[in-house]
């Protein structure tokens, strides 16, 4: 992989210190992050050109958000000004059997409020081997949505290569569409994607058949079926023991073969949120670096979520050294001198 352009909402992200609890806090660590984003950051540590499009507004806080974004080898050139406000989102990290939470701030922001035909695609795109979005981006406003179809028929048109995470969202598509009237003509488009059951059920009302023994390859034989463009869809699947400690394994579906990785035994979560976007960047990256081979790519994508528990914040501030170590079965940790 030589270049990726990933589209999507970022946000402020406030947390208090450590583990401290929205109530004892008396300050805010500040990060910034986004689903698509963290995908780019993750590949732009692996010398990946990573492109990120995304609009902030004009100010102080937005310029903030670049300088953030650049200092991880994120490419901003692509993102826009405009709109009143960045969006914002709380989280306090839960321990053992306390679970953490989040708090969203984020509707009506300068990527809510975003002019559907600002982006140029067609030079955006150029040289592009990987397109990225997620659920997430139609869910948040009508002209995000037109956006991201802009986006997605122009990488078909280019031939460059579609990856979605397909997640769904109750509490964000209040615009007036509904998911299954948006997502199906993206993912129309889409090479690859990351789906579960649940997802399959709320976005196109697919279901496993009873009589098939692994319900997950049910439901994505049928995905495939309805949208022939998929080649690859993706899942994890996570035991969570308590909010310290999850175990973690990888899946995969190409159409004639399933695959599945083992489980990863996490002790001493530091943070998991974006540990889903560390699995999907880990997989196009890996997949490409290991020349198509799916059982590489899944246990490079799930060796990358893995360590991204152990690292504070969004971004999977890891190595392909440290990521391959995990991958081949090597969890001493050892000190590296």
């Amino acid at each position: 992989m030589k270049k990726i352009v990933t589209f999507g909402q970022i946000m402020m992200r406030l947390s208090p210190p450590a583990f401290a609890r929205f109530g004892q806090a008396h300050s805010f660590d500040i990060t910034y992050a986004g689903g698509e984003a963290n995908v780019s950051i993750a590949t732009a540590q692996w010398g990946v050109e990573a492109v990120h499009v995304t609009r902030f507004p004009d100010n102080d806080m937005g310029r903030a958000a670049v300088m953030y974004l650049r200092k991880y080898g994120l490419t901003t050139s692509e993102i826009h000004f405009g709109g009143d406000r960045l969006g914002i989102y709380f989280v306090e990290n839960g321990a053992t059997a306390r679970a953490s939470q989040v708090i969203y701030d984020r509707l009506n922001d300068s990527f809510c409020t975003l002019d559907a035909d600002e982006f140029d695609w067609e030079r955006i795109l150029q040289g592009t081997d990987w397109f990225h979005f997620t659920g997430i981006t139609p869910a948040l406003s009508e002209s995000a949505a037109a956006a991201c179809l802009k986006a997605v028929q122009t990488a078909r048109k280019l031939g460059v290569k579609v990856s979605a995470d397909v997640n769904y969202r109750k509490g964000l598509w209040g615009w007036g569409k509904t998911p299954r009237e948006i997502m199906p003509e993206l993912v129309e488009h889409c090479d690859l994607i990351v789906c579960g059951n649940s997802n399959a059920n709320d976005l196109f009302d697919i279901h496993p058949l009873p009589e098939e023994k692994n319900k997950w390859v049910s439901t994505m034989k049928q995905v495939m079926q309805r949208f022939p463009n998929i080649k690859l869809i993706l899942d994890t699947k996570r035991e969570s023991i308590s909010a310290s400690r999850n175990q973690l394994r990888g899946k995969a579906w190409d159409g004639h073969q399933y695959y599945k990785t083992a489980n990863h035994d996490l002790h001493h979560i530091v943070d998991r949120i974006g540990s889903g976007d560390a699995f999907i960047a880990g997989f196009l990256y890996g997949y490409d670096y290991f020349e198509q081979s799916v059982q590489h790519a899944l246990e490079f994508g799930t060796a990358a979520a893995a360590l991204k528990h152990t690292v504070e914040g969004d971004f999977n501030l890891v190595s392909v050294e440290e990521v391959e170590r995990l991958a081949t079965g090597d969890t001493s940790g050892k000190l590296s001198r």
